[in-house]
């Protein structure tokens, strides 16, 4: 059964922790988090863009999939499902389909606009008890074909979008989409404490969780962040473990080339990369 992220991520933020968000891109990336999630009885968050929510044949498809699997996997420990930087449609289009929680990525609007659509959003949300994720100030590097630079976002802006009732806060803090170039600066603490000192008790959210040192992930965490999202590493690590068996010509011994079997060393990589990020972010023990 999905819950909304709400409980989670407060409890989070006040035990000082963080709840991972990990992107799904197929059935073996779904399984592999959800019981990884069971087994360290850790809290987790499915994340579907809008681009994955098309390649896994629309929202139905994945809300379908996701229910099925809790059910078959005995699934105990709350999962949510959300959707990752959505735009105003596909929050809708996320809802309408079962999703428990979703992200709307206003910041590309006019700071008026994006208040606007997203108090819509909340108060569709609040009727219907799901989360919603609002952002502000673009994250750097590449989504979908979104390409920011990474900004700091305007503490002032996150309080304006904060106030309106939104569940968790995605504020840019010199953090990027993917691998980061050598030249990154590093996160902006400076940026995140005075976007906390605004919004007082709102969940933070960290996009682009991949890469970013261990010392920086646990400080932002001390200063508010409760959601870390995670996807890219869990993409890179899934490659080469597929890459590694095809290279030492697995694929042709025996029935190597069945997908249960050419895929298996991928799906453990995940998993192993997923149960990583969940120490370090805190969350074992905590569903």
């Amino acid at each position: 059964m999905l819950v909304s992220a709400k409980e989670m991520l407060n409890k989070a933020r006040d035990g000082k922790y963080a709840v991972g968000q990990f992107n799904i891109n197929n059935l073996e990336w779904t399984k592999a988090i959800l019981l990884t999630a069971q087994e360290c009885n850790s809290p987790v968050i499915l994340g579907v863009s809008e681009g994955a929510g098309k390649y896994m044949c629309g929202y139905k498809t994945v809300v379908g999939m996701v229910n099925g699997m809790i059910e078959s996997l005995g699934i105990t420990v709350p999962v949510a499902l959300h959707l990752d930087h959505g735009s105003y449609d596909g929050a809708k289009a996320c809802i309408e389909a079962g999703f428990s929680s979703v992200m709307f990525d206003g910041s590309h609007y006019p700071i008026e606009e994006n208040v606007a659509k997203t108090t819509e959003l909340v108060n569709i949300c609040n009727e219907l008890g799901l989360s919603i994720e609002a952002e502000v100030g673009s994250i750097g590097g590449e989504e979908d074909g979104v390409v920011g630079a990474g900004e700091c976002a305007d503490p002032d802006e996150c309080k304006m979008i904060s106030d309106l009732g939104v569940t968790m806060l995605a504020a840019g803090i010199g953090n990027i989409h993917g691998k980061y170039p050598e030249n990154w600066a590093g996160l902006s603490f400076e940026t995140l404490a005075a976007v906390k000192d605004k919004v007082g008790d709102m969940p933070l959210v960290l996009h682009g969780g991949t890469g970013i040192p261990e010392d920086m992930i646990k400080k932002a965490i001390s200063l508010g962040v409760a959601k870390i999202n995670v996807n890219t590493e869990c993409q890179l690590a899934f490659a080469a473990a597929t890459r590694e068996y095809v290279e030492a010509g697995k694929d042709l011994q025996g029935k190597g080339f069945d997908p249960r079997k050419l895929l298996a060393p991928g799906f453990e990589a995940i998993k192993a990369t997923v149960k990583e990020k969940m120490e370090l972010f805190g969350s074992i023990d905590k569903a």
